[in-house]
């Protein structure tokens, strides 16, 4: 059993958010990196538990969320690997949790996965800081884990937004913290 109490979320570190030419992609979004990389190392030296959550999109089927947004991250196309180096390693300690909307949670096994390992707080980082990062850790947050978000681990191709989305997170659904304080939590 992976080391309990703390896990590593991490939300779509994909090819679809970080490739240019990609309909998700916005060059800022290398910024994450490198703090994502430190967060991810750090967990896997401590035994702890990492979730990808990442978004696998059905082709040829209706999705709401194309009401809104590109059609991206279909289930085998060229935008849903992993960022190389971000991929899953072989670890009963390493899942991929597909998602279809924009929350790790909604409609997924994820709270349930979570809570038989004996997580009660959760380390995130992932794009997009205004979208699918904060809907996760709203829901996180619903479900009662303790959230600590690494601030230079995520952004977005709206800095307004992902700037408001940190002062909400921090005020009201759990900790924006540097990336170091993160790293120590886990």
């Amino acid at each position: 059993m992976a080391n309990s109490g703390v896990a590593l979320l991490l939300v779509d570190v994909l090819d679809a958010f970080f490739a240019p030419g990609r309909p998700a992609y916005y060059p800022d979004s290398a910024h994450v990196l490198d703090p994502i990389k430190a967060l991810l190392t750090r967990a896997r030296e401590q035994d702890r538990l990492v979730v990808h959550a990442v978004e696998r999109h059905r082709p040829g089927l209706a999705d709401f969320e194309h009401k809104k947004i590109p059609v991206h991250c279909e289930i085998g196309d060229d935008q849903s690997p992993y960022v190389p180096g971000f991929q899953p390693v072989e670890s009963p300690h390493e899942i991929e949790v597909p998602k279809r909307r924009y929350s790790a949670f909604f409609g997924t096994d994820l709270d349930l996965l979570l809570r038989e390992q004996g997580v009660q707080t959760l380390v995130v980082g992932g794009v997009k800081t205004n979208v699918c990062v904060r809907a996760s850790i709203q829901d996180a947050f619903a479900c009662g884990y303790e959230i600590i978000l690494a601030r230079e681990a995520t952004n977005s191709n709206r800095p307004h937004l992902a700037e408001a989305s940190l002062e909400d997170i921090d005020r009201y659904f759990g900790s924006v913290v540097s990336v170091e304080q993160a790293w120590e939590r886990l």
